[in-house]
């Protein structure tokens, strides 16, 4: 079986100190170094940030002319990260079958995701596509003062937090290998952003998070079932799930950031071993291959 050809991409241009895509290296190596069942790469991934701003990227504006079977879109910008030709080819491309995985953070980080249509409308950021629910667009995260809402505290970056599964345990969350046979944890963060599932789609909620501030109930993923509409689709909470410095704090993180980490993602093996088996499950379920 040939491996799945996965692309992984940035809503920036390459920055040293911004979460450019040399900050998901971890991830981009489990998928490398993983193998199928008669010991062959499972997975061809190619990694890269957009090229300028404000200008069509040559990938994205026409990524449904490439030969990836999934693209992992991590919305790091602030609102300007697609152009309508991006959105375009990212629309062909899902909608010629191909799978999506979706990832923002708080406020308006990746509020370019809006452009997308109808994976747009499961991300609720603070000034665009706002949440219907008044009760959630209130800050949780008291400690970040500068960050408003959505910004679900989870934990410290480098900790983990335990997920519950919404309904019956979807394909994503199963891990034959951990107590349960589900998925108990994943990394956490401060300031986690909010989505949810659209009414008129065919997706639902399949996890949530609790905030250690409020005790509020968050979700944290959103699966969108392959339709006529398009193909498989993940849309995230938030891309710190997947990033260096969640997985391992010690790894380092922009200047900007200033919150203290926390270091439960190495104290607790089972945490990091529930978060690659999440990360592979989501690369085959988007190729329509069963984890």
């Amino acid at each position: 079986m040939q491996p799945i050809k996965i692309l992984l991409q940035t809503t920036i241009p390459s920055a040293a100190d911004d979460w450019s895509i040399a900050r998901f290296s971890q991830l981009a190596e489990l998928l490398r170094t993983h193998t199928d069942a008669d010991g062959h790469p499972a997975f061809d991934v190619v990694a890269r940030d957009r090229e300028q701003r404000g200008q069509p990227d040559t990938v994205l504006s026409r990524l449904d002319e490439t030969g990836f079977d999934e693209m992992w879109l991590f919305a790091v910008d602030e609102g300007d990260g697609l152009t309508p030709e991006d959105c375009a080819g990212i629309t062909r491309f899902r909608q010629s079958g191909r799978g999506l995985l979706l990832a923002r953070d708080h406020m308006d980080v990746g509020s370019s995701l809006c452009s997308l249509e109808a994976l747009g409308k499961a991300n609720h950021f603070h000034t665009r596509n706002v949440d219907p629910d008044p009760s959630r667009c209130v800050c949780d995260d008291p400690y970040s003062t500068h960050i408003s809402w959505p910004n679900f505290h989870s934990g410290a970056n480098g900790d983990f937090q335990e997920v519950a599964v919404v309904g019956p345990t979807h394909p994503l969350l199963r891990n034959e290998a951990a107590p349960g046979g589900v998925i108990r944890y994943l990394p956490a963060h401060p300031h986690e952003g909010a989505v949810d599932a659209p009414d008129d789609e065919p997706a639902r909620v399949i996890a949530q998070g609790k905030s250690k501030i409020s005790g509020k109930r968050f979700n944290l993923a959103v699966a969108f079932e392959p339709s006529d509409r398009g193909g498989p689709a993940v849309a995230q909470s938030t891309f710190h799930h997947f990033a260096d410095y969640n997985w391992d704090a010690r790894l380092g993180c922009p200047s900007f950031v200033d919150e203290p980490p926390g270091d439960g993602m190495q104290t607790e093996q089972q945490a990091l071993r529930d978060t690659h088996r999440y990360a592979i499950n989501v690369a085959q379920w988007l190729a329509r291959r069963e984890p």
